[in-house]
């Protein structure tokens, strides 16, 4: 359409112009070989009649001629005859002259018209040298034209097959997609099952210490039950109720399939009361110390070091507000809970 597009302009702009150019010069040449013909009539005109008037005169000189010999008695009639005559012969004379002069006058015009005529062909020629220069031109820009619309032609080829196969890859990917959502959620759903499990079972262990709450998907477990005040030594109470975290997980992690990738998050937590000692600078560190703590014990225990993740939040997630001893007690706690990485 583009190439059709451009010929259809190229047609339009270039021939038009070029006709009504050559038209023109055609209607000057004529023009002008009619002003040459007429002016060649009327001298070749002029000119037979005053070669008529010469051959006339020529005949009246003869018969004069002829008249002195035969009638020498009249002589003096026939010189004042001859006299008038020669004067009328001047006069024709002076008008042949003229005449002359006007033909003369009149070839030098023929002549520059002549010139104006044979200037006026070389420019006709220049014309058609350049018509013949811009036909080649457009037959070259026809080529072109012609060339670039196979080019698009093959280029949109080329992108039709790009889009059946762009299509057929987003079928593919939708299909992948599909099977990959089926598959996450069938693991999720049994990381679901798993952690519905262990979170019963953990429930059921923990729940003859009263100070075991449960918040949501998580256990909370106070840090006095696995530490004593401002350390991250596990006391032995403490290891006591980690020996039962860590034959659960045990249980539990043995029959969790390897392709579910799960973990068990321990955060620690503190209250907003501050610290600051040679090991432990603030609740930060005192926080993350016993997260790694509890992960090194259950580790020690078997629990698979790459199913486990310590971190440490200081005081900056209390659970209960205030500073009230019973607040601040709720505060300092490990946090337990079974998801997926």
């Amino acid at each position: 359409m583009i190439g059709s597009r451009r010929r259809s302009r190229s047609t339009t702009n270039v021939w038009p112009g070029y006709v009504d150019a050559l038209s023109a010069l055609l209607m000057l040449v004529i023009f002008m070989l009619l002003v040459y013909v007429v002016s060649q009539l009327y001298l070749s005109q002029t000119l037979s009649d005053r070669d008529t008037q010469l051959a006339r005169l020529n005949a009246q000189l003869n018969e004069l001629s002829e008249l002195l010999g035969l009638e020498e008695s009249r002589s003096e009639a026939l010189e004042d005859q001859l006299t008038s005559v020669q004067d009328r012969n001047n006069s024709l004379v002076d008008q042949l002259e003229s005449t002359r002069e006007q033909l003369m006058q009149q070839t030098a015009m023929a002549d520059a018209q002549s010139e104006r005529l044979a200037s006026m062909e070389e420019s006709i020629d220049e014309k058609d040298e350049m018509s013949a220069s811009q036909q080649s031109m457009i037959l070259r820009l026809s080529n072109q034209i012609a060339s670039l619309r196979e080019q698009l032609r093959q280029i949109a080829s080329a992108l039709e097959l790009q889009e059946q196969m762009t299509a057929e890859k987003e079928q593919e990917l939708e299909q992948v997609s599909r099977r990959l959502n089926t598959l996450l959620a069938e693991r999720v759903s049994q990381l679901e099952q798993y952690q519905s499990e262990f979170f019963a079972r953990l429930r059921d262990i923990l729940a003859g210490n009263e100070n075991v709450r449960i918040v949501g998907d998580r256990f909370l477990l106070p840090s006095e039950l696995l530490f004593a005040s401002a350390s991250a030594e596990l006391g032995e109470e403490g290891r006591q109720e980690l020996d039962k975290l860590a034959d659960l997980l045990l249980d539990v992690s043995a029959r969790i399939p390897d392709d579910v990738d799960w973990i068990l998050r321990i955060d620690g937590h503190t209250d907003v009361l501050p610290i600051n000692t040679q090991r432990f600078p603030s609740n930060w560190e005192l926080s993350t110390a016993r997260a790694v703590a509890v992960v090194r014990y259950l580790a020690d225990q078997g629990v698979p070091e790459r199913r486990m993740a310590a971190a440490g939040f200081g005081e900056f997630f209390p659970v209960a507000e205030g500073t009230s001893p019973e607040a601040l007690q709720r505060n300092r706690r490990i946090e337990l809970k079974l998801t997926d990485r």
